[in-house]
């Protein structure tokens, strides 16, 4: 979970980097953030716990049971990996809800689930995706809070 720990943070850091500089920057709008159900949602429902029920549930299905699934079909080689990884990266991000809600700011999750399926690759622990996963989306729920208050 260490490692799971500081990923989180890391991506933390750049995701929220890219929605509050990089986006802006190039013209794109991130106001409607603050229409999601996330933010919409009182403080108490979201964090910690609601975010960290979120993380584990997202993680379960899309890195254990998709991503689980895809290295049975693909196989055990380099090539099998890089195919499971990129593929459950893409469905994530490309998810009906993600698209719904996050709008274009849903290809940004490309990078995170390339990154939390490695990071199951390499530890072999859910544990790690699902406290990356969480601790992210702390850092990006409560920066954002404060930017749009």
């Amino acid at each position: 979970m260490k490692w799971g720990a500081l990923v989180g943070v890391a991506m933390g850091a750049v995701n929220l980097s890219l929605i509050l500089q990089v986006i802006p920057a190039l013209g794109g709008d991130i106001t409607f953030l603050r229409a999601t159900p996330h933010a919409q949602a009182p403080v108490w429902v979201m964090f910690p716990l609601g975010i960290a029920g979120i993380g584990v549930l997202v993680e379960l299905n899309f890195r254990g049971f998709q991503m689980g699934r895809l290295l049975t079909l693909f196989g055990d080689s380099c090539a099998g990996k890089i195919a499971a990884v990129v593929i459950s990266a893409l469905v994530f991000a490309h998810d009906p809800f993600m698209i719904r809600v996050f709008q274009h700011l849903h290809v940004i999750a490309v990078l995170d689930g390339l990154v939390w399926g490695i990071l199951l690759l390499r530890t072999g622990s859910l544990y790690a995706t699902m406290a990356a996963h969480t601790v992210e989306v702390w850092i990006l729920y409560v920066w954002l809070k404060l930017w749009f208050a």
